[in-house]
């Protein structure tokens, strides 16, 4: 298999390249002075579990035929995605300051037609799963074994695109698909769960045929675990991770904001920021 571990050094831990994800995510924040900081803090143990343990690929051929797929349904989440993609070498790290900026290849929108790496073009919430369908369901049929990860949002789930596209996988027995949610409890206008995901997501999802793992999504052993349990699952269905996660996960003064789902940070922030992320560098 070849993999981002594999490609990039195996010896290097999923704690460190977790920690790598969240600096490059704080240091492309720094270029805009605010974003979607929050939620790529927050979701750093699960690109470094997808990166650097899941995803079959190769970083100097995004278009390898044989890659497994990562799609991001949330493009907002972009600059999460880019920080990991730097960290495994899809990206190149003279870009990252680029962020954001005109004619750059790092929009804060996730684009595919602009960036190596990107599968689709994110944007309006709730798409995703039905791309993520459809390329898992061609791949059946060209007899690819590679598997399809579609990270998507618990604001999503509100979506009935998204629970149509849930049917479709079960009636198609998608079992080279694998969603990841990234449940964080916080949306544009306020906590998910005062919204429409008010009961527990596994038990829902496993109700309408999937798979269904419900997780810490910052314990790097439990996402692994699950990563591993959901790759390996024999049963004809598809699977679902559901990831609880911390918004700006590793720098508590941003973790004790009321309203992180788009920050805004004052200039001297981003380098306490850095300094607090430094100070924790894991071996």
């Amino acid at each position: 298999m070849t993999t981002g571990t594999a490609k990039h050094g195996s010896n290097v831990s999923l704690a460190r390249r977790a920690w790598a994800i969240r600096r490059n995510a704080l240091r492309m924040g720094e270029v805009q002075g605010q974003g979607y900081i929050g939620q790529a803090l927050g979701v750093a143990d699960v690109l470094a579990v997808s990166y650097f343990h899941a995803l079959t690929y190769r970083a100097d051929d995004p278009e390898w035929e044989g890659r497994d797929r990562f799609l991001l349904s949330i493009g907002h989440y972009a600059i999460a995605l880019y920080a990991a993609m730097i960290e495994a070498g899809i990206l190149p790290e003279d870009e990252l300051e680029t962020y954001g900026m005109d004619d750059s290849r790092m929009p804060m929108s996730g684009m595919a037609a602009y960036t190596p790496g990107m599968e689709i073009t994110g944007g309006s919430l709730g798409h995703g799963l039905g791309i993520a369908v459809g390329m898992a369901l061609g791949l059946k049929r060209k007899k690819n074994p590679a598997f399809v990860y579609n990270m998507l949002s618990d604001g999503e789930l509100g979506e009935g695109s998204t629970w149509e596209a849930v049917m479709s996988a079960v009636q198609w027995k998608l079992d080279n698909l694998i969603a990841i949610v990234d449940f964080n409890n916080q949306q544009a206008d306020g906590p998910t769960r005062a919204a429409l995901a008010q009961v527990p997501e596994a038990a829902k999802w496993q109700a309408f045929g999937w798979h269904a793992q419900e997780v810490d999504g910052n314990d790097l052993d439990a996402v692994v675990a699950a990563f591993d349990a959901a790759r390996s699952h024999d049963g004809a269905q598809p699977r679902v991770i559901i990831c609880n996660t911390t918004m700006c996960k590793g720098i508590p003064f941003l973790e004790r904001r009321e309203i992180t789902h788009f920050v805004r940070v004052e200039p001297e922030e981003w380098a306490k920021a850095l300094e607090i992320l430094d100070g924790e560098m894991p071996q």
